[in-house]
């Protein structure tokens, strides 16, 4: 995370770096920020739906950044997004409810 600007800030979780790519490649999906952005939309709908509207979601190809004027927002994400990307176990089980509800990756 960083302070872009005075009371704006930023996250970035850079695609294909993290211990979990060889997973996301495994289950069939790209290590890009567009898949990262739909883990995002996952962890919020599923599990942090207090976080909904409170930060703008960028993706890219080579990372997944997240916008805010609420800090506290962006440290809760930045938390999830840590917890997934280091965990494989976790992510294989978002992975398989994205497929149990019928979310589709855009990546």
């Amino acid at each position: 995370m960083a302070e872009i600007a005075p009371g704006e800030y930023s996250l970035c979780l850079e695609a294909g770096t993290t211990d979990v790519d060889h997973v996301i490649h495994e289950l069939g999906h790209e290590a890009n920020g567009y898949f990262w952005e739909g883990i995002v939309e996952l962890l919020v709908t599923t599990e942090a739906p207090t976080l909904d509207g409170r930060f703008e979601s960028d993706p890219e190809g080579g990372a997944f950044y997240a916008y805010s004027g609420d800090c506290a927002a962006l440290e809760d994400l930045a938390i999830r997004l840590r917890a997934v990307a280091g965990d494989e176990q976790r992510l294989r089980e978002l992975v398989r409810l994205a497929e149990t509800v019928g979310f589709e990756f855009d990546d």
